[in-house]
């Protein structure tokens, strides 16, 4: 690893529920929970609570109060409802993330202009060959991206990317982390293992079965027994991402060859049991993908989805359209073809969808808006 590397990772605060509540500032200090499709009418004061939600609709983000409670992102909203009933539920606006994660990233940009995009409320950054000390650096960051959109944000500062997102989450919210490979023992390794970025459900109970629960423990473990356990490439990459070793580049410039968006479930879910959950999960996926496309100017002619089974085989299918989209109701409908190409008689554990073939937002002829939503199966 190369020690003189500093990489930061600037995660947005409850990204979508901040957004909202520049909107709704009564809101603040309360719990509030943003996701679901046909959110109920209002109460006395306007907004709907969670009690009142009915289906299997998922949560796509909630305010730090509302976690305190339980609630996280990807948690069923009736599931949700017992824990937080008084909950304050709002739709999502995805265009008006869209346009807070532009004024962000500009403003990010200006100070630290070499940026790997890693989604709509979150980059890495190379402050590698930029003069000023970290803390101060980072401040000034911080306070370019509240004064370009009112939020704040949390970074984390350490040689690599894979640290510098654990990192990032340590101090959370408002908070500025800065880490080096001699504080792992201390800061890293008393960490649950699910703090790795790629360390999953299942791996996490898989590790849990051997008695391995922390990132000291996992580090602890001779690589020979992690490869005899997840196999060759698994076990290597365990070892080192414990260790803290991860060379990855930034990636700064390139040209995207496609844009996706992909969820490991709490839980294995049943294609009959959890359709609803499944089809709101979809939806939120397509969404997202298409959130992502606009924001950096794209649209794209294939569409394709990636599904995980329990059994951890995959499966992948796509569809290219004769006209290049960027909008969630076409994206979603060319997904919901591809599903039906696919065998869905077994649990599933991950679910994606991805975009391809891109080309420039502004290059020629796009297909127009779709309105009709297949049901996921």
């Amino acid at each position: 690893m190369n020690s003189y590397r500093r990489i930061a990772h600037l995660d947005m605060d409850a990204f979508f529920a901040s957004v909202e509540l520049l909107h709704y500032p009564g809101l603040r200090g309360q719990p509030v929970v943003v996701g679901g499709r046909n959110v109920p009418t209002g109460g006395s004061d306007g907004f709907a609570r969670l009690r009142d939600y009915r289906g299997r609709g998922v949560a796509t983000t909630a305010t730090y109060e509302a976690r305190k409670l339980g609630v996280h992102s990807g948690i069923g909203l009736m599931k949700a409802a017992q824990l937080a009933p008084d909950a304050i539920l709002l739709p999502a606006n995805f265009a008006a993330y869209r346009e807070y994660s532009r004024r962000f990233k500009a403003a990010v940009a200006e100070i630290a202009p070499l940026i790997e995009d890693r989604g709509i409320d979150e980059i890495y950054i190379d402050l590698s060959q930029l003069p000023q000390a970290s803390r101060p650096l980072a401040e000034t960051i911080k306070a370019a991206a509240h004064q370009a959109t009112g939020l704040s944000c949390s970074i984390g500062i350490a040689p690599n990317k894979l640290l510098a997102k654990i990192c990032s989450d340590l101090d959370k919210p408002d908070g500025v982390t800065l880490l080096s490979i001699d504080d792992l023992p201390t800061r890293i390794w008393p960490l649950p293992v699910r703090r790795i970025n790629g360390i999953g459900p299942k791996t996490g109970e898989r590790l849990a079965t051997l008695g391995i629960e922390t990132i000291g423990q996992l580090a602890a473990q001779p690589p020979d027994a992690l490869i005899a356990h997840f196999g060759l490439q698994t076990g290597r990459w365990l070892h080192r991402a414990a260790h803290g070793i991860d060379d990855r580049p930034l990636e700064l410039a390139s040209e995207p060859k496609s844009i996706s968006r992909e969820t490991t479930f709490e839980r294995d879910l049943d294609v009959r049991a959890d359709r609803a959950q499944l089809s709101e999960i979809f939806t939120d996926l397509c969404q997202r993908v298409a959130a992502d496309l606009q924001r950096k100017g794209y649209r794209g002619r294939t569409i394709g989805i990636k599904l995980r089974y329990a059994d951890f085989r995959t499966a992948t299918r796509d569809l290219t359209m004769p006209l290049a989209v960027d909008d969630p109701g076409r994206i979603r409908k060319a997904a919901g073809e591809c599903l039906k190409r696919v065998a869905l008689d077994r649990r599933l554990r991950l679910l994606g969808v991805r975009v391809g073939g891109l080309e420039a937002a502004g290059a020629g002829e796009s297909a127009p808006v779709g309105q009709q939503e297949l049901p996921l199966f």
